[in-house]
């Protein structure tokens, strides 16, 4: 690897994890963690391990998928993320395959104009 590629490479890292403690500050809040793993710049993928408390966390798979969601469009050279607890599937099981679709705000969902239960009031 050239020093160049070398240092394209930490500027990307360097990004990646700018990014996730800038969204997801709730991870370190709660006593999670969030580091990458490995990261192909070659393939544009990067995987992030998420850990502490995360591991078993019950919305740990919303997590991962807004993370997947979020990265892919505000870092141009990721195309690819992958993500775990460590918790096997993704930390996802229990979850209909792990195909969850969350919404953010901001963001306008593709499909139903559901806006939830109405309030009694």
């Amino acid at each position: 690897m050239s020093t160049e590629s070398a240092d394209g490479e930490d500027e990307l890292r360097e990004r990646i994890s700018n990014f996730l403690r800038r969204n997801f500050p709730q991870i370190q809040m709660h006593g999670g963690s969030a580091a990458i793993q490995d990261l192909d710049r070659e393939e544009g993928s990067v995987t992030i391990q998420l850990g502490g408390a995360c591991s078993g966390c019950g919305i740990s798979p919303m997590t991962i998928q807004a993370i997947k969601s979020r990265m892919t469009k505000e870092i141009p050279e990721i195309s690819t993320v992958h993500a775990d607890t460590g918790m096997g599937d993704g930390g996802s099981e229990g979850m209909a395959g792990g195909n969850v679709s969350p919404s953010f705000p901001g963001e306008s969902s593709s499909g139903d104009d559901d806006e939830g239960p109405e309030a009694p009031f």
